[in-house]
């Protein structure tokens, strides 16, 4: 079982869920130990990134977070924009002492796992991003819940029991003051500005992250590669865990290189 922990920054609290394999893990192409640092979406929590942890916590150190209001965590004074809570997540992991990590975010995870690489490149040396949001074409309200609305009829029975509990717990007043951050987010020009290497990964049936805007994505990165798992949906870390493990670590061993 993971270990947890709580960490209070000025009022803003992240749980801290760590399953460490110091000893038997995997070792990058430079000799450093693999660590990974699991990233949630809006609404949602580490539950739904716990398959995936589960299957790379078999050979390396994986830390998973709760960001502040989300997952039972209490709701901050105010509403951090991206940038905001990329600093905060960063000083969290200065004072856990994780040391580099390589963030998988997914959904809006990805905007926190892309700035937190763009402003702490001493801590994170790759990153992966899973169902990369938002596609500047559709940055609205309504487009973005009609993709929603899709993914659902495409994602396991498990995923969504999942999304739902999370989204009771999360609240709609929180929710809705993470959004607008969210749909601001200029994806495509933080990507560009990163100097590490990007993993862009999609479910081949996810209506959110589509084959065109992940292509964008990785066109407009420096050192970029876009992987599909074919048939599963948004969420694809729930319901391919090992697909997305294997490219991961592919990725994060440098053997996209190759």
């Amino acid at each position: 079982m993971p270990t947890a922990r709580l960490v209070d920054l000025d009022g803003h609290v992240f749980r801290i869920l760590t399953s460490a394999e110091a000893d038997t893990g995997r070792r990058a192409t430079d000799g450093s130990q693999l660590t990974f640092l699991l990233v949630h979406g809006i609404g949602i929590s580490h539950r739904l990134f716990s398959r995936l942890h589960a299957v790379l916590s078999e050979h390396h150190t994986v830390h998973s977070v709760d960001l502040p209001g989300f997952g039972g965590m209490p709701k901050p004074p105010t509403s951090p924009d991206v940038p905001e809570m990329a600093a905060w997540l960063g000083r969290v992991l200065d004072r856990v002492g994780t040391g580099p990590v390589i963030p998988i975010g997914v959904s809006m995870g990805t905007q926190w796992s892309v700035e937190l690489a763009t402003q702490r490149p001493d801590l994170v040396p790759r990153v992966v991003t899973i169902g990369p949001v938002v596609d500047e074409r559709y940055r609205n309200v309504i487009a973005q819940s009609v993709a929603l609305g899709n993914d659902c009829l495409r994602e396991s029975p498990s995923a969504n029991a999942r999304v739902l509990t999370e989204y009771l717990r999360c609240g709609p007043v929180w929710y809705f003051r993470q959004l607008p951050h969210m749909l601001e987010y200029p994806m495509e020009e933080r990507v560009a500005a990163l100097r590490q290497p990007l993993l862009v990964l999609r479910g081949g049936r996810d209506p959110i992250a589509g084959p065109e805007w992940c292509g964008r994505l990785r066109d407009r990165a420096s050192h970029a590669r876009l992987v599909e798992v074919p048939g599963h949906p948004h969420l694809v870390q729930h319901t391919a865990p090992r697909a997305v493990a294997g490219a991961v670590r592919w990725f994060a061993r440098g053997e996209d290189r190759r």
